[in-house]
């Protein structure tokens, strides 16, 4: 929703600055040059991508617009997801996980909070990392260097597509030069021509560099850097529930684990000590662990 407003608010800046300067909307509307700059910056990205990163810019531009970031309540059911886990595997032993883990869509743990079973990422790295903590016996330090690595290995993934995107947005501007130079060579095609036609064509080649700069610095630089913004939010998920895996994995009990994961959190999602508590004891109250 933010990432709407913030277009238009762009878009209204510059056009109404534009307008109050005594602009004419008529001089700024080229569709050839959008074509070309539009064009050749998505050829470009279809060049410089595979198809499996295109497809994930496509839905992250689709979260970007529709989605939102990532909050305390979402932070919150995750809390209560690994409670219940580590909870159930202190009381029954590790090897009581492995229903909820292999199966978690039919799971009372995870389907109680809807959040945590959408979120492939989070959902996949909690039930991937208990099954190889039950199917193998590790120290803590492994434990850990085991979780790090998938961290790291799905960050680079994810973060390909804002990158990606950031590369289309960096050349936007050179595009949009070559679209005024191709401009200007139509234009000495028209030296012959009256002085209005001349400025009418430079104009219109002017606005290619105009258009360049815009879309590189006003909409798809901007969108790019939302994007690596809900990559880190996901990989800042997952160090969550690295922390209170690996407390676990040091025999820590379940409330100490939680308490070690709740300060992973950013501080301005983090909640408080004592909000956690409460929490914990409506969620047992509820039927939780």
């Amino acid at each position: 929703m933010f990432a709407i407003i913030g277009l238009v608010v762009v878009m209204g800046a510059v056009i109404g600055g534009y307008l109050m300067e005594g602009g004419n909307l008529h001089v700024l509307w080229q569709p050839i040059e959008l074509l070309i700059i539009g064009g050749s910056g998505f050829g470009t990205l279809l060049v410089g991508s595979p198809l499996k990163v295109n497809i994930t810019i496509a839905k992250s531009l689709v979260t970007v617009f529709t989605g939102k970031a990532k909050g305390k309540a979402e932070y919150m059911d995750i809390l209560l997801v690994l409670f219940d886990l580590l909870s159930l595997a202190r009381r029954e032993g590790v090897i009581a996980l492995e229903s909820h883990v292999n199966k978690p869509d039919g799971s009372a743990i995870f389907t109680n909070r809807p959040s945590v079973l959408k979120n492939h990422a989070v959902l996949d790295f909690i039930c991937d990392n208990f099954k190889a903590y039950t199917a193998a016996s590790m120290e803590p330090h492994e434990f850990e260097a085991l979780m790090d690595i998938d961290i790291e290995a799905h960050h680079e993934d994810a973060l390909q597509a804002p990158t990606n995107l950031n590369r289309v947005a960096d050349a936007f501007p050179a595009l949009g030069i070559v679209a005024a130079v191709m401009g200007v060579v139509l234009t000495m095609g028209k030296l012959s021509e009256p002085p209005e036609v001349l400025g009418h064509s430079i104009g219109a080649a002017l606005v290619g560099t105009f258009l360049g700069v815009l879309l590189s610095y006003g909409v798809v630089g901007p969108l790019a850097a939302i994007m690596g913004t809900f990559v880190q939010e996901v990989s800042t998920q997952l160090n969550v529930v690295k922390a209170a895996m690996n407390a676990f994995a040091m025999g820590w009990p379940p409330a100490m684990a939680l308490e070690s994961a709740r300060r992973a959190i950013p501080a301005h999602d983090r909640p408080g000590f004592d909000e956690l508590e409460e929490t914990l004891r409506q969620s047992k109250k509820s039927g939780g662990a």
